[in-house]
């Protein structure tokens, strides 16, 4: 039984994933199932077994992740892109089937920071003329 490891990351969120080839399908995040850990969020957790269903490989692995950092649907996004960087590790040609759909990618938007002089990022004081 051989474990593969992998980090994903989006926005302020990180996600340590490992996959175990031989497993029965079983996906635990911070000690929780899924359905415990995203409740239900029914859109988050299609998009984290997204990379699992592409490559049909979603009752012969086991995932387990360990998430930090930023909201639970930046959280979910990071294991979505860790568990598509670990399965390449495990088997080079499911890349040919990731790729194209993006799941390799890190997701680099971010939120701007607040300049000063402003009220966020870009929005400004109302104008008055008198």
């Amino acid at each position: 039984m051989a474990r593969y490891y992998a980090t994903g990351k989006r926005k302020t969120a990180v996600a340590k994933v490992w996959i175990s080839n031989n497993g029965s399908g079983k996906i635990t995040v911070n000690g929780m199932s899924l359905d415990q850990w995203l409740g239900g969020h029914e859109a988050l957790k299609l998009r984290v077994r997204l990379p699992l269903a592409l490559t049909k490989m979603e009752g012969s692995v086991d995932v387990v992740a360990t998430t930090l950092g930023g909201g639970y649907s930046a959280q979910a996004d990071a294991l979505k892109h860790g568990i598509s960087k670990a399965l390449c590790l495990m088997d080079e040609s499911l890349r040919a089937v990731l790729k194209p759909h993006g799941l390799l990618r890190r997701d680099a938007r971010v939120v701007e920071r607040k300049k000063y002089g402003k009220h966020k990022a870009r929005r400004s004081p109302q104008f008055s003329k008198r």
